[in-house]
């Protein structure tokens, strides 16, 4: 059997991952996965991602960093189903939502919360910044569901009928905020919560579930055996297995 066109690198439970698996997913495209955390990353990945960052893609000869680029790059060589609006001024606004998604709900529920309730004591053994987490799931994150709530429509998508790269950042993020229990309230944000309700049911995101469930309170050094107990399509080699370390942009 030949090898799979695309090879990734980075944990299932990152939310920049699960958007490049599920954007693969719905284009169909075969990959095989080195299910590393960052942190985790040999000399190796550092030579692959200089900032110490996950996914990376390896096509060929090419690596490409960063999720944004990454998910832009698949729909160049595989434009259908185009995952991107076709309107500018809409294809614009999508890439925006995106930016928004990795940066400031990145910020506020991967390091004010993910991070704090998980990596920090389990990885690195140091006590949760509890008062960044609680500022950050009581202050900050409906501070961001007030500005999200008039953004998304009623029925369908962001974007209409077409799901979009902008759908699948931002769920990607909310996903992460569920595993430390944190949920949308669908009183306060009912477009919000039905929203999400509707992206996180595509088959896409539920078979990503399932694994992420499976993994998500395992030790990462035992992850990668039960990953191939679950037929994962896991590397040969990996990049992961050094002592765990901080990347050089730090937000914790």
């Amino acid at each position: 059997m030949p090898a799979p066109t695309y090879h990734v690198i980075g944990n299932y439970l990152s939310p920049y991952v699960r958007k490049v698996l599920v954007c693969l997913r719905l284009k169909g495209l075969d990959y095989s996965i080195d299910p590393i955390a960052p942190f985790v990353g040999n000399a190796e990945f550092e030579r692959l991602s200089p900032l110490r960052r996950i996914p990376v893609l390896i096509h060929g000869d090419r690596v490409i960093n960063d999720s944004t680029v990454i998910c832009q790059y698949l729909e160049d060589l595989h434009p259908a189903p185009s995952l991107y609006p076709q309107d500018p001024g809409d294809r614009a606004q999508a890439r925006w939502l995106e930016e928004y998604a990795d940066t400031r709900l990145g910020e506020v529920i991967v390091w004010g919360m993910f991070f704090q309730r998980g990596l920090k004591r389990i990885l690195f053994k140091e006590d949760t910044d509890q008062a960044r987490y609680e500022h950050a799931r009581d202050v900050a994150l409906p501070a961001c569901l007030d500005w999200l709530e008039p953004q998304v429509p009623a029925q369908g998508y962001l974007f209409g009928d077409q799901l979009s790269i902008a759908d699948i950042s931002v769920a990607s993020f909310f996903r992460n905020a569920a595993f430390v229990r944190v949920q949308v309230d669908a009183a306060r944000w009912p477009r919000t919560a039905a929203w999400l309700d509707r992206v996180l049911a595509l088959p896409a995101f539920v078979a990503l579930a399932r694994i992420e469930d499976t993994i998500a309170r395992v030790p990462l050094h035992e992850q990668r055996p039960l990953l191939a107990s679950l037929g994962e399509p896991l590397s040969e080699t990996t990049v992961g297995g050094a002592s765990p370390r901080r990347g050089v942009m730090r937000l914790d």
